[in-house]
């Protein structure tokens, strides 16, 4: 998806449409800010050479961590779309990644866990983030404050959004 910022806004006043483009302007850069996080992913697993596994993989195994879930709880939890889960667990599977076993109480379920190769990847991204983060703090590009409004600030949105689907379709 890509976010067009040229649109006209269909506000006629100078605060709408002051307001639409800078909400334009923040949907791209979080567009852009996913797909720089999955290079920036990638990038570091060239370097350390990891090559069998992409971005995505990775960084589901990072959110998966020590927890034993299934596809179903990693969708309803907001981190992946349903299909790109599947795939995505079946070749971390068959990649020796992840363990997987049927529920004992639904057998049309799946719960997938790490293995220690699995763990060993989610440690990988683990120190990545936290060179980030030291990083961010460091350079005094972000602090905690400003981190806290960001992240305050997207959870209104997740939120808002999350009703929109709830409430209007």
């Amino acid at each position: 998806m890509t976010v067009h910022t040229d649109l006209e806004p269909t506000q006629t006043s100078d605060h709408s449409a002051a307001f639409m483009t800078s909400y334009l302007e923040a949907l791209a850069l979080v567009e852009r800010l996913h797909r720089l996080l999955l290079d920036v992913i990638k990038d570091e697993f060239e370097r350390v050479g990891v090559l069998e596994i992409n971005a995505v993989q990775a960084l589901l195994l990072f959110n998966i961590g020590d927890n034993e879930v299934t596809a179903g709880e990693l969708k309803t939890r907001g981190y992946y779309q349903g299909s790109n889960v599947s795939y995505n667990l079946k070749k971390l599977v068959e990649s020796g990644y992840m363990h997987h076993e049927r529920c004992e109480i639904d057998r049309r379920s799946v719960r997938v866990r790490l293995t220690n190769k699995g763990r060993m990847i989610r440690d990988v991204v683990g120190r990545l983030f936290e060179g980030h983060a030291d990083g961010l703090q460091s350079n005094g590009v972000l602090g905690m404050q400003g981190m806290d409004e960001i992240t305050t600030a997207l959870r209104r949105v997740e939120r808002y959004w999350t009703d929109q689907i709830r409430y209007i379709y």
